[in-house]
């Protein structure tokens, strides 16, 4: 790492709900509303943006542990803005608390912690567990 992120270091993105982002199962009137998988998805991308001043050129950092309370429902179209801050950075581990926010209200909250790892040792143990599946 060029440096270590401080504490309080913040990520944001904002995105509207679209029928990318819904549940699959909107159907005999259940309405189309954000997917909890998909928001984690986005969750995990703004902290790993927000790192990526802190890191050399052959390091990334990877999500190992996620923990959110899907609170209330967002349907398409709203405005959803998701805010990621650093709680803990000690090592190569770097723990975050996040809020997401629709236009209404606070839809999620929770932690999540990422990794930092060098490309070339990742992608020596991938080839390593891919060539084992052979």
């Amino acid at each position: 790492m060029k440096s270590r992120p401080k504490i309080g270091t913040v990520g944001e993105m904002k995105f509207v709900v679209g029928q990318e982002h819904v549940i699959d199962f909107a159907t005999d009137g259940m309405p189309a509303v954000l997917s909890t998988p998909r928001l984690i998805g986005l969750i995990e991308r703004t902290a790993r943006e927000s790192l990526y001043p802190f890191l050399e050129a052959n390091e990334r950092t990877v999500g190992g542990e996620i923990e959110i309370r899907h609170l209330a429902p967002s349907p398409l179209g709203q405005t959803v803005t998701i805010t990621t801050r650093v709680i803990h950075a000690e090592g190569k581990a770097i723990d975050f608390q996040f809020e997401v926010r629709d236009e209404h209200e606070v839809i999620a909250r929770g932690l999540h912690k990422r990794g930092v790892i060098t490309v070339e040792s990742f992608a020596r143990r991938v080839a390593r567990k891919a060539a084992s599946t052979r």
